[in-house]
C-alpha cells in the first residue's frame, strides 16, 4: 500500500516523501479512505500508529480541492489536543505535510504569553490547532470564532478526560455548526468516551488498529526487581551495562522527576525533567534538547509525555511503574517505531508488585527478568521475596543472569 493507493495527492506526497514517509501505516491506511468521503470517524489508536497524519493529511486534501469551502472568512478546521507538546507536534507534522499547500495554520495553548497567539489569530487562519483552556479564554476574550468550522478534531481523547477537561470540551462543542465532519481519536474507549463520541458523531466509521493491550512487537522488555533506595544507583549501571546514550524516563509524580534530575546531574548525566509545573518555555528547552541529543535523558510524567515523538528512540525507561496498567503499554510505544527496535526497562520496588502484577495481565508477552547487582550491601526487592523465586522458576541452568517470565504462569 503506498500513498498514492490512497488517493493522496501529489504535492502531499513529494511532501511526505521528503520527510521519508513512503507508505500509509495501518491506521492511516484504514481511516484517510473515509475522512477523505467525508465520513464522521471514530478511531481507536495508542501512541506511535501515525494517527497525527491519518487526519492531517485529509484535512490538507480537502482543503487543496476545496471541499473545505474558503468563500467565507474564518478558521475551517478545529483540533483539540490536551497537551502542549501534543499541540505542538500536531502544528509540526502540518508543517511538513503541507509544505507545498497555501494553507494557514497556527498553535494556542497555555502557559506562554498569549500576544503571538492573537496576532496570527487576527491575520488570519484556516487551520487552528489548540488546548482547551487557552481556547477557551480565547474565545471568551472574542479573538476566536467557531460558527465557520466545517471540519473538528478530537485527539487523544481519553487523556483529556483523565486531565479534566471534559465540560471545557462540552463548552466548545456548543460553538461549532451542527453542520460539520467529525474526526475523534481515542487511545481507549472506556464508557464516558462512548458516551462523548455518541453525543459528537454522525453515523461514524470506527477504525482500529493494535489493541491498547498489545504492546509494540518491536519492543524487547525487562524487569529489575529492586530496593526503591536503589533505583539511582540501578539506574546509572543500566545505562552503562546497555551503553544506553539516549532515554526517555518516566516516573509517576513531577517532586520525583526533578529530584532524579538533580541526582543524575551529580552523576555527571545531562538530563531534563519535563511536567505540568515546567514553564512552557522550560519544556521546549528540553524536550528540543533531548530531540537533538545534547540531553542524555529526559525525566517525564505521564500527563506531559503525551506529544513526545523522538525519531528512532531507542530506550525507555519506567524508573516508577504506573499505577494504570494501560499507561505502561502507552509508554514503551515511544520507542520500537516504524519498524525499528526498541528496548523498554522497568524497574519494580517492593510496593509496585501490585502494579507489576496488573501490567503483566495485560502486555500478555513475555518478560525478561534482570539480575541486579547488589548495592552497598543492601538486600534488593528480588532477595526479599524468595517466593516469587519458586514462582518464577529457573531459566535454565545455574549462573543464569536473566530469566523469562509469561503471563501464563501464576505471579
Amino acid at each position: 500500500m503506498t500513498f498514492e493507493n490512497l488517493n493522496i495527492i501529489l504535492p502531499i506526497r513529494e511532501a511526505l516523501a521528503k520527510q521519508g514517509y513512503l507508505n500509509p501505516t495501518p491506521i492511516q491506511e484504514k481511516a484517510i479512505p473515509f475522512i477523505l468521503e467525508g465520513n464522521d470517524v471514530f478511531g481507536c489508536a495508542q501512541t506511535g500508529t501515525g494517527k497525527t497524519a491519518a487526519f492531517a493529511l485529509p484535512i490538507l486534501q480537502l482543503f487543496h480541492t476545496k471541499q473545505l469551502t474558503k468563500k467565507t472568512q474564518g478558521i475551517k478546521a478545529l483540533i483539540l489536543a490536551p497537551t502542549r507538546e501534543l499541540a505542538i507536534q500536531i502544528g509540526e507534522s502540518f508543517d511538513d505535510y503541507g509544505k507545498n499547500i497555501n494553507i494557514k495554520h497556527t498553535v494556542i495553548f497555555g502557559g506562554v504569553s498569549q500576544g503571538n497567539q492573537t496576532r496570527a489569530l487576527q491575520q488570519g487562519v484556516d487551520i487552528l490547532i489548540a488546548t482547551p483552556g487557552r481556547l477557551l479564554d480565547l474565545m471568551n476574550q472574542g479573538f476566536v470564532k467557531l460558527h465557520t468550522i466545517e471540519f473538528f478534531v478530537l485527539d487523544e481523547v481519553d487523556r483529556m478526560l483523565d486531565m479534566g477537561f471534559v465540560r471545557d470540551i462540552q463548552k466548545i462543542i456548543t460553538k461549532l455548526p451542527v453542520k460539520r465532519q467529525t474526526v475523534f481519536f481515542s487511545a481507549t474507549v472506556p464508557p464516558e468516551i462512548k458516551k462523548l463520541a455518541n453525543g459528537l458523531l454522525t453515523n461514524p466509521v470506527s477504525v482500529q488498529v493494535t489493541a491498547v493491550s498489545a504492546p509494540a512487537e518491536m519492543v524487547k522488555q525487562s524487569m529489575y526487581f529492586v530496593e526503591k533506595q536503589d533505583k539511582k544507583d540501578l539506574l546509572k549501571f543500566v545505562l552503562e551495562k546497555e551503553n544506553i546514550n539516549h532515554a526517555l524516563v518516566f516516573m509517576r509524580t513531577k517532586h520525583g522527576a526533578n529530584k532524579l534530575v538533580k541526582d543524575l546531574v551529580k552523576f555527571g548525566i545531562s538530563a531534563e525533567a519535563i511536567h505540568g509545573n515546567k514553564s512552557q518555555s522550560a519544556r521546549q528547552k528540553a524536550l528540543e534538547g533531548f530531540k537533538n541529543r545534547t540531553i542524555k535523558l529526559l525525566i517525564a510524567t505521564d500527563i506531559a509525555s503525551r506529544g513526545i515523538d523522538v525519531d528512532k528512540l531507542t530506550h525507555v525507561i519506567n524508573y516508577e511503574l504506573p499505577e494504570v496498567a494501560e499507561t505502561y503499554i502507552h509508554r514503551i510505544g515511544r520507542t520500537g517505531r516504524a519498524g525499528e527496535g526498541g528496548a523498554a526497562i522497568s524497574f519494580c520496588a517492593t510496593e509496585e508488585k501490585a502494579y507489576w502484577k496488573d501490567i503483566l495481565k495485560l502486555v500478555g508477552t513475555a518478560v525478561v527478568i534482570e539480575t541486579p547487582p547488589k548495592f552497598n550491601n543492601v538486600r534488593t526487592a528480588e532477595d526479599n521475596a524468595p517466593e516469587r523465586k519458586r514462582q518464577f522458576g529457573n531459566s535454565g541452568g545455574s549462573g543464569s543472569n536473566n530469566r523469562r517470565f509469561s503471563n501464563k504462569r501464576r505471579f
